[in-house]
């Protein structure tokens, strides 16, 4: 049975579905991608066999690519969410994993780019946890 997952940029009008399985998850810590998701690292699932299938909102999607790299980013225009793309010459679906409404059982593979890492990044795993934001 083929794996099915959904999903939606924050505001809703971007729906999406992806329609196979994903290879690899890997965070990266470029400074491309704090850049464009403006924390540590990107968070993206990657397949050359899965299909990207947009529900709604295609008008709403917008692609950047950086000149001269192959970093490449697709988001909402109303809200900036994060979105799917293909690359490769659509050979590579690129998914935000944030962006997906629907679970995953795949774990991340590899932390990339760790020679970029934000240095306020390292040892976040002892830092207080809440549940919900502190009173």
């Amino acid at each position: 049975m083929e794996e099915k997952h959904s999903g939606s940029c924050l505001c809703g009008q971007v729906k999406f579905e992806i329609a196979g399985t994903f290879e690899s998850f890997f965070l990266c810590h470029c400074k491309y991608c704090q850049k464009d998701t403006g924390s540590a690292h990107a968070a993206n699932l990657f397949s050359t066999s899965a299909q990207l299938i947009w529900k709604a909102g295609t008008d709403q999607v917008k692609t950047f690519n950086l000149p001269t790299t192959r970093h490449m980013k697709s988001f909402c225009k109303e809200c900036g969410s994060a979105l799917p793309n293909l690359q490769m010459d659509g050979k590579l679906v690129v998914v935000p994993a944030g962006s997906l409404d629907t679970e995953i059982a795949i774990k991340p593979n590899a932390h990339l780019f760790c020679s970029s890492r934000a240095p306020w990044s390292n040892g976040l795993e002892t830092i207080k946890k809440f549940e919900k934001l502190p009173s």
